[in-house]
């Protein structure tokens, strides 16, 4: 099981919480750092676009990442949401430890 760090924008900061508090309740993520006002500048339908949207950190695992995405993708308000999942390579192993501890892989015992 790899640990993961998971990229998320979201709307407004109220989507993000949801988002966040939704799948630490889930077990799917150990922890969801949102971080609100950040712009993102991207195209979108042919046209340079300039947002305000809040940032999601979050923490799982790669065993758990199929039910994250579709619980992202399920409550999130866009028709594409950002969802990029990237390999830790180190880490504390306390926080790792922890980080194993809180997140329940979906068909799992216990």
């Amino acid at each position: 099981m790899g640990e993961l760090v998971v990229l998320v924008t979201a709307s407004t900061q109220e989507e993000a919480l949801l988002i966040g508090r939704r799948l630490v309740e889930k077990k799917l993520v150990a922890c969801a750092t949102v971080v609100p006002h950040v712009t993102s500048i991207f195209e979108w339908e042919g046209t340079v676009t300039e947002e305000r949207e809040c940032f999601m950190v979050l923490k799982s695992n790669s065993d758990a990442y199929p039910a994250l995405e579709a619980e992202v993708k399920a409550i999130h308000s866009y028709e594409v949401p950002e969802i990029l999942a990237l390999p830790v390579v180190r880490g504390s192993s306390a926080y790792l430890t922890w980080l194993h501890a809180a997140v329940k892989v979906p068909n799992e015992p216990g």
